[in-house]
């Protein structure tokens, strides 16, 4: 059973990148009922399998700062499947709705939660990705464990295999029912990925010689005379205050001349002592100025530090930034763009609240700090859920990683190759309304659980 725990975990983690493929996930989940079926050593195998699947899916997280934090993360993230193994037996039929009830705790707790390895995060290529549409990232979710449910039941109970298959087959073919909307406009970015002089904690050392890759990088792409209506930069682009500092803001002032457009950028800003981490839409000037408002723990602050000095050597060199308290979103001509800055992409109710006000989202990111890792792939594939999720195109621009214009169907239209400088040139739609999901909001989740809860006592009538 040792060996199925870990090759279950596995088959689940190669859902997501760098393997990729979303058919493996229901299979896993098939074959941890399985395992919990068999009532043995629940909590045993169930932690062996959270955390190798863990392991393998958060490896990138170990690129430079050793194993010791990436293995606390994993010891972290899989006690809280640990419950799961209350699924057993006779109670196997309730195993959807425990793993959507733990995977919410995970999305809000600790530190506002750690929401990157949902199963929706990597069924970006599956043919049913559109349900999120209607439930959200919750019922995208319960999709896949249904299936893993009715694929365990299909030899031992087939009405019951028979109940969860038709709940799948109804809401993929709700899909068809979800109303179209129409594009109020065209809109053009160019997309600047300026890279960094060298990958690693440190590349902030060299913030002067990241923005100026940046200008560089951007002066080629104007070259190609080619119309847009903005330019956009990534995350940590202006790592130098460009508020404070005159000779960044004369040369971001004098891009503006020289392209005749405004540019987004991602800065870091400094005043009063706080540290924030902001995008900023810069034409002759700050115009527009969103701060981050759900910071990295462990990145962007560090929770519990005299603790967690003692598990490596480079907390101390992390300065707690300062969250934003407010929702700011772009405008430029007929675009409304909604900034998201990196690690805000897991954070349900902040993409929700900005997309009912956007009609088009942007990415910031920076993946300097994780080498060549999975990790940029990774997140690409949330944000093609995101598109799909709330029916908005969606263009991420990264210093580094994989940039990547991306269509309201999740459909990558056009991607720049990681760790070299290079530019896009974006054309999106620009789309009003709103998706159910998004009217939704956080009750898809409620509502997500009760179905399924639902399912469950029905079902486990039929199984007793």
């Amino acid at each position: 059973m040792l060996f199925s725990s870990i090759f279950t975990g596995w088959l689940l983690s190669a859902s997501y990148a760098p393997i990729d493929r979303w058919y493996l996930a229901p299979i896993g989940i098939s074959l941890w009922i399985w395992i919990l079926h068999k009532g043995k050593r629940s909590v045993t195998n169930t932690f062996i399998i959270a955390f190798t699947f863990n392991a393998f899916l958060l490896h990138w997280s170990s690129t430079y700062v050793g194993n010791l934090p990436w293995l606390i993360l994993c010891l972290g993230e899989s006690l809280l499947f640990v419950p799961l193994a209350w699924a057993k037996r006779q109670r196997i039929v309730f195993f959807p709705a425990i793993f959507l009830l733990l995977e919410h705790i995970r999305s809000i707790f600790p530190f506002e939660g750690f929401a990157w390895g949902r199963l929706a995060f990597g069924q970006a290529d599956a043919p049913y990705r559109e349900v999120v549409a209607i439930g959200g990232v919750s019922l995208l979710t319960s999709v896949v464990t249904c299936i893993g449910i009715a694929l365990f039941f299909l030899k031992r109970d087939f009405k019951i295999c028979a109940i969860y298959g038709s709940v799948v087959v109804f809401l993929i073919l709700s899909i068809t029912a979800l109303p179209s909307m129409q594009s109020i406009g065209n809109f053009r970015s160019l997309l600047v990925q300026g890279n960094v002089p060298q990958l690693g904690l440190d590349f902030n050392s060299r913030a002067k010689a990241v923005f100026d890759m940046h200008v560089k990088e951007t002066l080629r792409a104007v070259e190609e005379k080619e119309d847009y209506n903005i330019i956009i930069w990534p995350e940590n682009s202006v790592d130098v205050d460009p508020y404070s500092n005159k000779e960044i803001r004369n040369i971001l002032t004098n891009l503006n001349e020289e392209t005749g457009k405004a540019i987004i950028i991602g800065a870091v800003l400094s005043n009063n002592n706080k540290v924030q981490n902001a995008s900023i839409l810069w034409d002759q000037g700050g115009v527009t100025t969103y701060i981050k408002r759900h910071l990295t723990p462990f990145g962007e602050y560090i929770p519990l530090r005299s603790l967690a000095r003692n598990f490596s050597p480079f907390v101390d060199d992390v300065q707690d930034f300062t969250p934003g308290n407010v929702d700011v979103l772009h405008k430029v001509d007929n675009a409304v763009l909604g900034p998201i800055i990196c690690y805000e992409l897991i954070d349900d109710s902040y993409i929700k609240r900005i997309s009912r006000q956007a009609n088009l989202l942007i990415v910031q990111t920076n993946n300097a700090t994780f080498g060549s890792s999975a990790q940029s792939a990774q997140q690409l594939s949330i944000s093609r859920i995101r598109a799909i999720e709330n029916h908005r195109d969606l263009v991420s621009v990264s210093t580094t990683g994989i940039s990547a214009v991306i269509d309201f169907q999740g459909n990558i239209v056009k991607s720049t190759i990681s760790n070299q400088p290079d530019h896009l040139f974006a054309d999106s739609k620009l789309y009003s309304g709103q998706t159910l999901a998004n009217k939704l909001g956080n009750w898809t989740f409620l509502l997500t659980l009760t179905g399924l809860g639902i399912l469950g006592f029905i079902t486990r009538r039929m199984y007793i």
